[in-house]
């Protein structure tokens, strides 16, 4: 098979992927906008392409069988361009590093090490055991409300217990999880916001949860609540939240996932329209948090294993959209 790897994000998982597998496919690597001779060619004629995005600006993938997102996130692919013939699967494999990321947003908030570093250096022992206004609070004081209840919050969930938080859940389908202590609907969204104390917001983006966190639930939090975003950035209202930040009305958040990215005609952007950056209750992180050497190894081996099973006509892995075929 002619195995397609599109564009920048497709070539972080390119290195050593023939090692992974069976001899005899062909791999082609191709940039975003297949603009060097021989790019859009390839493209079209593919058996699997690897990428992330498929729109009315690129040729047809006419023989495609497999379209192999290296992410879970598959909002750019147009379902509509995919030929029937051909499957839509994802990846996850990031539920660690984003659930090592969510801890570290939360222990910052209780265990100021950096500060006791930079105030030793000085001479200063601002937390020393005893001192008066020393005194710490702790992270397994608090209740965790996970927004979706898929990989990752699945992952959070079961490190938080041993923090020992209160974890509770709100997801579309049922949960049935011993790391979780009290479940609900999403349609009991602001209920579920109401009880806890932290709000981490995993869930993808999709036209029934764009903008589910909005001015609503942000006034149905607890007074002082935090809320980290590790899911997509619009599923919390923009504008909403930055209300909630400036009043602080929210004690604070932890933001990955934003609202406008770098392009290849502006590489430098700041990822909103409204002045984040000048909030003092906000972190800003620029979508890291399942970006490590173990996610790329893991998606590697998925997508190594869903061409193995193309190829031997075995059930596909992850799979978003099923290949139809006509008689």
């Amino acid at each position: 098979m002619k195995i397609v790897f599109h564009g920048a994000n497709a070539a972080n998982f390119r290195a050593g992927f023939e090692r992974l597998i069976e001899p005899g496919h062909t791999i082609v690597d191709v940039g975003d906008s297949l603009s060097a001779p021989g790019e859009a060619e390839h493209f079209g004629s593919a058996d699997v392409i690897v990428g992330i995005k498929l729109d009315a600006t690129l040729p047809t993938p006419r023989q495609l069988k497999l379209y192999q997102a290296p992410a879970a996130g598959t909002d750019a692919i147009d379902l509509s361009l995919l030929p029937p013939a051909s499957a839509l699967c994802n990846c996850h494999g990031h539920e660690d590093a984003i659930a090592e990321y969510v801890f570290a947003a939360l222990l910052q908030r209780h265990v100021p090490l950096a500060q006791a570093d930079a105030d030793l250096r000085r001479g200063q022992w601002t937390f020393w055991a005893g001192r008066p206004n020393a005194l710490r609070t702790e992270l397994g004081s608090q209740t965790l409300g996970l927004l979706g209840f898929g990989h990752i919050s699945k992952a959070i969930a079961s490190r938080a217990k041993a923090f020992g938080l209160r974890v509770h859940a709100a997801n579309r389908s049922a949960i049935d999880s011993p790391h979780v202590d009290q479940a609900f609907a999403l349609t009991d969204l602001h209920a579920f916001l109401g009880s806890v104390d932290i709000v981490v917001v995993t869930l993808p983006l999709t036209p029934q949860t764009q903008g589910i966190v909005d001015a609503a639930a942000f006034a149905a939090m607890r007074p002082g609540a935090w809320l980290v975003n590790v899911g997509r950035g619009p599923v919390v209202a923009e504008q909403a939240l930055h209300d909630a930040l400036a009043s602080q009305r929210l004690g604070g958040a932890v933001i990955d996932t934003w609202y406008q990215y770098p392009t290849a005609a502006q590489p430098a952007c700041a990822p909103s329209t409204l002045d984040f950056a000048a909030l003092p209750n906000v972190v800003m992180t620029p979508h890291m948090s399942g970006w490590t050497a173990g996610t790329v190894t893991r998606r590697q081996q998925t997508m190594a294993d869903n061409i193995s099973r193309l190829a031997t006509g075995r059930p596909l892995l992850n799979v978003l959209k099923h290949a139809t075929t006509t008689s």
